[in-house]
């Protein structure tokens, strides 16, 4: 079953969301054993997800609760784009940090925004500009094992405009911890399914450059 899985998630390596396929860092980094990267299933609804081998991953991005000093307040989520760390403020000067992958230069989205939605398995829509550099790009994916958003999305909006700025999981799990896509920010679907749980639709988010007060 987990060999099953694992093709059907392979299928998601050459789309990723917010960028386009055949990433270069994808090239260099793809372990040719997808199945080293995985150590079961995690239940979900409406379906089940690859679970990643942390050993695989550098330390410092493993899901963690750190302390915080950075004055926003509980429930923000503040996205340090240079370190590649995601934090969700808590009470008494604390934060769960999580490890993420964040856009190549040039791509990345800065600035403040509110969680206007959530979404569990989203379905994936590539952006105009994408399709434009990538024709073969589909005009639309349903949720799923292949879908390139993974298992949850958050959505960040300025006012009623969408920033087309995503926060989601990733089939890639190498790319935690490096600067691979176009803009949006990617966690392992198990860390973005824990972050889901814990925030609201509403909250703050602010993504920024120069690291944070952690």
């Amino acid at each position: 079953m987990l060999a099953l899985r694992a093709s059907l998630v392979a299928i998601a390596f050459t789309l990723a969301a917010c960028q386009p396929p055949e990433d270069v860092a994808l090239q260099e980094t793809g372990p040719q054993n997808y199945n080293a990267w995985y150590t079961g299933l995690v239940a979900d609804v409406p379906f089940d997800y690859p679970l990643v081998n942390k050993a695989y991953i550098d330390p410092r991005f493993h899901r963690q609760r750190v302390d915080y000093t950075g004055g926003e307040a509980a429930g923000t989520i503040v996205v340090d784009i240079d370190n590649r760390f995601l934090y969700l403020v808590e009470e008494g000067g604390k934060a769960m940090r999580y490890g993420i992958g964040v856009g190549r230069n040039g791509f990345a989205w800065r600035g403040d925004a509110r969680i206007a939605r959530k979404g569990v398995w989203p379905n994936w829509s590539p952006t105009d500009n994408m399709r434009r550099i990538i024709p073969d790009l589909p005009a639309f994916m349903e949720g799923g094992l292949d879908n390139p958003l993974g298992a949850r999305a958050l959505y960040l909006y300025q006012g009623d405009r969408d920033t087309l700025f995503r926060i989601h999981g990733t089939n890639e799990p190498w790319s935690i911890g490096e600067q691979v896509s176009s803009g949006c920010v990617r966690l392992l679907n198990e860390d973005i399914v824990d972050l889901y749980n814990r925030v609201s639709v509403g909250a703050r988010v602010t993504v920024r450059r120069g690291g944070v007060r952690a």
